[in-house]
């Protein structure tokens, strides 16, 4: 019995303090009014739903308080206290079809919308209002307390999306109903999915059964991709995996259910280096190639320019690529049933066209005199097919090149430029620049982060505005982020590269721009490593890490310090010791003297160490020069 008070009073406390705490709610809700006292949920707690509509909703919920409480909850139509779910019968024009309204009191919580999506938001936000614990997969203990609060919320962009490439690496349709789970949760509505590119086709297409038999399949391969050798002849080739069209339902269905709309990704006319494995006669040389397992198949001249070793592009002149494409929408269409399809367009090269009679015939047709604009010529085409099976094409802003029609929606991520340029031209525009949006860079230093050729830490996210200066709103449908996954063969590590950038950005594009505070944003950030930790989630801790920019004055080569978390020490030594809290304090530019000198950082809060060690050489300091 006394065990038993015991435990009792610290749930008590446990609670006072829940309640005090400050909410720690990714992304910010509209509004957010505190008020005093909590509602505490029970294993006699009631999920009620007013309309049928309302059920997949509360019955979601429902499973999901369950597991790790333990307790039977269930859901059931009707109305009462404990946890309620409302449907409008007068929609709210305020919250809009995603917008929802929180009441949370000693006598329950009211979630109000004037669509299930809305039902679904305000739930996750009532998961984020209760304990970290309430992420376990098992059943824990924990008090679980909702604090009274009224919150009014409703998304600020209506296409918040991340890009899953499957082609460089395949993800079973477990990990990407995974993925999926994780990003709704913080309100990411869209997937796009990369499913074709140079190193895998990775849906099934009936009709072209070797885009999978022979498209989806290359040789094994280790070690750094864009390093690896060719494949041999007669090599096996084990590596790979797609998708079958009941997969792909499978998938469809598991999204729409979390409220998630897959936008699917075939790349075209470049990036087809998979395809024409399985069908060369589609290229202009109709020469044999590979599935690339990541091979330096291509020389970049550091301008954004670069020229193919080997064929990856379909040739524009020919009719039968044509039919290919039509047989390939025509399936992908009947799949998907939102109302885009990408259609890539990026990076393609056009040597071969320039050489290829056929492409040569076709420009003195069209009375063009640069090849490039070929492209505008094939994406023309590509988009009257994607048409003809009632979707809306959409593509990478290299689509512009050559003139489309302006119902495409470009996809903006050379910078915001290409975007700029589109909404003027009438276009519906996604802003997914690489500088802010690319969650495949580095976030951390380079010296302790898996190697890749740029860099983006979560506050450069967190600072993006998606509505460029001097842009009509109401061209901008939204951002989302990018994971491209030449260097992610893991679902760990996609979570590792997604998160936290990924909730940085579910902040940009649901939030108002108002409610934007990098300093405030990083408390919140923090509290959601913890409910990651309870999830089993993986996530980068590089927010803690030093930085380290290096200058050259009067011929010294001279070192500043900094870390995107704000309250932090900087503890460094140059003497070849390990540095930790008594070792000197970074307080202003450090000018390092001449010699072999090894530099070491790291940071500490509270006199513990919380970021991971940096050790750089002069050498490693003098190439960094200007450059982070």
């Amino acid at each position: 019995m006394k065990r038993h008070y015991v435990w009792l009073i610290g749930l008590l406390i446990s609670t006072i303090a829940q309640a005090q705490q400050p909410l720690a709610l990714i992304p910010q809700p509209v509004s957010v009014q505190t008020q005093p006292g909590t509602f505490a949920l029970t294993r006699s707690t009631a999920i009620r739903y007013n309309k049928p509509a309302g059920q997949a909703v509360a019955d979601r919920l429902a499973s999901q308080l369950s597991r790790p409480t333990g307790f039977p909850l269930g859901a059931k139509a009707g109305s009462g206290s404990g946890i309620q779910l409302n449907l409008t019968d007068t929609p709210d024009a305020q919250l809009g079809p995603e917008g929802y309204r929180l009441s949370a009191s000693p006598k329950g919580v009211v979630i109000t919308a004037n669509q299930p999506a809305g039902l679904f938001y305000g739930a996750q936000t009532l998961l984020q209002l209760l304990p970290k614990e309430i992420e376990s997969a098992a059943v824990t203990r924990a008090s679980w307390a909702v604090p009274a609060v009224q919150i009014t919320d409703y998304p600020r962009f209506g296409w918040r999306g991340i890009m899953l490439d499957v082609s460089r690496h395949f993800f079973s349709k477990d990990d990407v109903k995974r993925y999926i789970d994780e990003m709704a949760r913080y309100k990411f509505n869209t997937l796009h999915w990369h499913l074709t590119d140079d190193n895998g086709w990775r849906i099934e297409i009936k009709s072209l059964p070797k885009l999978t038999e022979v498209g989806a399949w290359r040789v094994a391969r280790a070690g750094h991709f864009g390093d690896r050798t060719d494949p041999q002849p007669g090599e096996p080739v084990p590596y790979g995996g797609f998708y079958t069209h009941d997969d792909i339902r499978e998938v469809v269905a598991y999204a729409q259910a979390r409220n998630v709309t897959i936008v699917p990704e075939i790349d075209v006319p470049g990036h087809s280096m998979a395809a024409l494995a399985a069908y060369p006669e589609l290229s202009c040389t109709k020469a044999a190639v590979s599935v690339n397992p990541g091979t330096p198949f291509a020389d970049w001249y550091g301008n954004g320019t670069f020229k193919m070793k080997v064929e990856n592009t379909l040739n524009p002149s020919d009719e039968k690529v044509y039919e290919f494409l039509d047989k390939v929408f025509t399936e992908v269409a009947a799949l998907f049933p939102n109302p885009y399809i990408h259609v890539g367009g990026d990076e393609c090269y056009k040597g071969y066209w320039a050489q290829d009679p056929g492409c040569q015939a076709l420009m003195k047709k069209l009375n063009i005199r640069h090849v490039e604009d070929l492209q505008g010529y094939f994406m023309n085409r590509v988009m009257k097919i994607v048409q003809a099976k009632g979707k809306k094409m959409i593509g990478w802003d290299e689509i512009l090149e050559g003139g489309i029609a302006s119902d495409a929606t470009v996809m903006s991520w050379r910078g915001i430029k290409g975007g700029i340029e589109a909404a003027q031209a009438g276009h519906n525009v996604v802003m997914t620049p690489s500088t802010f949006a690319y969650i495949d860079y580095l976030q951390g230093d380079p010296t302790i982060e898996p190697p890749i050729y740029a860099s983006l830490r979560a506050s450069k996210s967190y600072s993006f505005e998606p509505v460029p200066d001097g842009v009509d709103p109401k061209f901008i449908l939204g951002g989302q982020a990018n994971l491209w996954t030449e260097q992610i063969p893991t679902l760990r590590h996609a979570e590792y590269m997604t998160y936290p950038r990924g909730w940085a950005l579910a902040e940009v594009y649901w939030s108002p721009k108002t409610a934007k505070d990098w300093a405030g944003f990083v408390p919140r950030l923090e509290a959601h490593f913890d409910r990651a930790d309870a999830a089993g989630v993986n996530y980068s801790r590089a927010i803690y890490d030093a930085i380290v920019r290096t200058s050259q004055k009067d011929g010294k080569l001279v070192v500043e310090l900094e870390s995107e978390t704000p309250g932090l020490d900087l503890y460094y030594t140059i003497d070849d010791t390990m540095p930790d809290g008594r070792s000197p304090k970074y307080s202003q530019p450090i000018t390092l003297p001449d010699g072999p000198i090894t530099l070491r950082v790291i940071t500490y809060r509270a006199g513990k160490p919380i970021g991971r060690l940096i050790t750089l050489t002069r050498d490693a300091m003098q190439k960094r020069v200007g450059r982070f």
